[in-house]
């Protein structure tokens, strides 16, 4: 923001002028979805306590005003009645932080909580056979995918392309959304949303592990090799099973290294991992911004770059023709694509439960959002 805005006005109440040094055509997306960049918060308060007194007791311009927030343990909020929008329905929430996944599911199904997040596998289907009990899939703008942060090194294996497309054809992408989302997760074969602007379609994901062999012989690895550690965040650690059996299937044996989320997104962010990275993000935004924090140089998440595609990235940085634009980001994918960079996974479905208590849960009102939104729309039976 503060290198590409030239100056921030405010020629009247109702209006805020932004001045760009450069054209910018990702401006809206960016100021509007793709990041934080728009929230709008009390100056006078903040001034006041300060941005540690704001993160223990903030104020925003929400349905919800904050009540207390025990880290590890839960969030409660109650109803701002005055909300522009209306008054929420229900007047209090408390949100409980319950890692375990069959955890949750018994509180569910005990009563002590209405609404649980992200169920999978068995839990899933028990879930969906458990009477009272209503199966709410989300599919949200995050795919997960495999990345070759060596592929840049000329000594290692990940160096061939052949060896990350051997990679991409080990996994039956097909029979691992089955066993985990209930076949509910799409598979678009694309780090990029099939929901984004911008998004190009790349062939459909193939299951060949005979294919994969036949390329790692091809690459100088007729018997596999040993490919190290298989870095995932540990809420994921389900996923990185399944892909690691096939992986060593095809002769690819590798180490699963599950990592607290917040340690993994920073060694991620870092570039201190190395052979296999289970990624993903559910950031809002286009093909563009995904592209710039995963594949262009300088990317927060981007271990090694290719000229061309910078190249061909600058350009629709400018461009304002909406239609050459889209050509151009259209190319980049196809390169993405077409070199193996990432192996994508799925674009995951959500899957949550609901209570016999819940009127409108609020999953599904925001598309691509995993969550229950908004909260002023959700609703008790008989309130």
């Amino acid at each position: 923001m503060k290198e590409r805005v030239l100056a921030v006005e405010t020629p009247d109440p109702q209006h805020v002028r932004f001045q760009l040094k450069e054209p910018w055509p990702d401006f809206p997306t960016f100021y509007g979805s793709a990041t934080g960049a728009g929230w709008i918060v009390p100056k006078k308060y903040i001034e006041k306590v300060g941005d540690e007194g704001y993160k223990k007791a903030p104020i925003g311009a929400g349905p919800y005003k904050f009540v207390s927030f025990t880290p590890g343990v839960e969030l409660v909020f109650e109803a701002n009645e005055q909300y522009w929008r209306k008054a929420p329905s229900v007047k209090r929430l408390v949100f409980k932080v319950i890692p375990d996944e069959a955890t949750r599911l018994a509180a569910l199904k005990g009563g002590e909580v209405d609404i649980v997040y992200s169920i999978r596998g068995e839990l899933a289907e028990e879930l969906q056979r458990t009477p009272g009990l209503t199966l709410k899939p989300a599919v949200v703008q995050g795919p997960l995918w495999l990345y070759f942060p060596e592929q840049w090194d000329a000594k290692s294996p990940w160096h061939d392309e052949r060896v990350r497309l051997a990679a991409s054809l080990a996994i039956d992408r097909k029979s691992i959304n089955e066993a985990l989302t209930l076949g509910y997760s799409r598979l678009p074969n694309s780090i990029i949303p099939d929901t984004f602007e911008f998004f190009w379609q790349p062939p459909a994901a193939a299951y060949d592990p005979a294919k994969a062999k036949e390329l790692l012989a091809e690459a100088g690895y007729p018997k596999g090799f040993d490919a190290g550690d298989y870095y995932c965040d540990s809420s994921y650690a389900n996923v990185g099973e399944a892909v690691l059996d096939y992986l060593q299937a095809a002769g690819i044996r590798v180490r699963l290294r599950p990592i607290e989320r917040a340690a993994f997104i920073k060694g991620y962010a870092e570039k201190s991992f190395k052979n296999i990275i289970q990624g993903g993000s559910g950031a809002f935004g286009n093909a563009a911004t995904r592209l710039e924090a995963f594949v262009v140089k300088g990317g927060t998440f981007v271990y090694g770059n290719y000229p061309d595609i910078d190249g061909l990235f600058q350009q629709q940085a400018v461009e304002m023709d909406r239609k050459r634009r889209e050509a151009i980001l259209h190319k980049i994918q196809e390169l993405v694509y077409g070199r193996s960079i990432y192996a994508p996974i799925w674009q995951l479905a959500f899957i949550n439960g609901v209570g016999p208590r819940v009127g409108e849960s609020g999953f599904g009102l925001m598309a691509g959002f995993p969550y229950t939104a908004p909260y002023e729309d959700i609703t008790i039976k008989g309130t």
